[in-house]
């Protein structure tokens, strides 16, 4: 898989190593979606290109977050098409079968349910559990 370079707004921390991905092929697209987590095991980088993501600590998961304080299925991203072309991802707390998880979820400080993510903003899940969005776009030649 190719990396997804930062457009000049949104700069992803050059210290993490690309542990994991989501995803197939970036270069379909010259918008892509990077979702950083960190967890009770170090952070990790996912390539978001799905329709639909589950989060949570049970294995099932697509997004596995490593905390006993991180519900089975904490929750849920959910691509969103913008009249514009553009696209992103809405956060839903739990499952898709309305099954709220235990800590719920703090977006930039306030505690949502469901919430439609923004470049660089934090999504808390529990202590010392949590991701950053970022929408990032490629750049003309993609460098390994």
């Amino acid at each position: 898989m190719l990396p997804i370079e930062p457009s000049s707004d949104s700069q992803i921390p050059a210290n993490l190593p690309p542990n994991d991905s989501v995803g197939t092929e970036a270069s379909q697209s010259p918008q892509g979606h990077v979702l950083i987590v960190q967890d009770d095991r170090g952070r990790h980088r996912f390539v978001l290109e799905s329709e639909m993501y589950s989060i949570g600590r049970e294995k099932d998961c697509d997004i596995r977050l490593y905390s006993l304080f991180v519900s089975r299925h904490h929750a849920t991203l959910i691509r969103v098409h913008n009249e514009d072309g553009t696209d992103s991802y809405r956060i839903v707390d739990g499952n898709l079968k309305g099954q709220l998880s235990s800590n719920g979820l703090l977006i930039n400080g306030h505690k949502h349910q469901s919430y439609e993510l923004e470049n660089e903003e934090e999504v808390v899940f529990a202590p010392g559990v949590k991701a950053i969005y970022y929408k990032v776009r490629q750049e003309e030649e993609i460098e390994e």
